[in-house]
């Protein structure tokens, strides 16, 4: 790992990172507001009865909204690296009595999902986090179905055009230019891409885009 994502982890650990703010539960209302969680949906094919992971959940913002589109008949698998993270969601999920959602300490190379077995994997502001990003891939790909979903969702900083890779992920930000390069190389085929989604928190430096891959048959 390089250092810069050392210095990274120690920061998320001792709990003085504010990035990641946008993701506690008081804050989910008002990010209902620019998500547009189901137009995601629509777009990354999640619908009732789908198997579908949530890989960097935090405190399950996004799982809990996959948790009621798929239903009963359906399952989320909410991934983080962080226990106390899981715990809350945990939390949330009692006090909603949410039951189609598992949680799973995943580690930084590896969410640790079963084989074959999903629809949809969802990864949304974190792959720019993630220095094993081929390992990753390479977990997602043989963790779902055939002609399932990869759907990748991410904020990029419009003062970091032209920058490299290692320079975006400092600045917590990638270009899907990279992304898309990376996906195919692992072995998924591209089946939608969006440079415009919007914007993050309904900042203008901050647009968000979407791919969505599919893996080879």
């Amino acid at each position: 790992m390089r250092l810069h994502n050392k210095f990274l982890v120690l920061l998320i650990l001792i709990g003085i990172n504010s990035g990641h703010a946008q993701y506690k539960e008081n804050d989910w209302v008002e990010r209902d507001t620019w998500m547009k969680v189901s137009e995601i949906f629509e777009i990354a094919e999640i619908k009732q009865g789908s198997n579908v992971a949530d890989i960097g959940c935090h405190e399950g913002y996004l799982s809990i909204h996959i948790a009621k589109e798929v239903g009963k008949s359906g399952k989320v698998f909410a991934v983080d690296v962080r226990k106390d993270r899981l715990e809350k969601l945990d939390e949330h999920l009692e006090k909603r009595n949410i039951k189609n959602v598992k949680t799973i300490l995943g580690d930084y190379d590896n969410p640790k999902l079963p084989d074959s077995s999903l629809d949809v994997v969802v990864i949304l502001d974190t792959y720019h986090e993630m220095d094993d990003y081929e390992k990753i891939l390479a977990h997602v790909k043989k963790a779902l179905k055939p002609k399932g979903n990869i759907v990748l969702i991410e904020k990029f900083k419009e003062h970091m055009l032209n920058k490299s890779r290692d320079e975006q992920m400092e600045a917590h930000t990638l270009a899907m230019h990279y992304v898309k390069e990376e996906l195919e190389t692992a072995g998924f085929i591209i089946k939608t891409e969006i440079e415009d989604f919007g914007r993050w928190k309904k900042e203008e430096d901050k647009r968000i885009w979407i791919l969505v891959g599919t893996k080879k048959e």
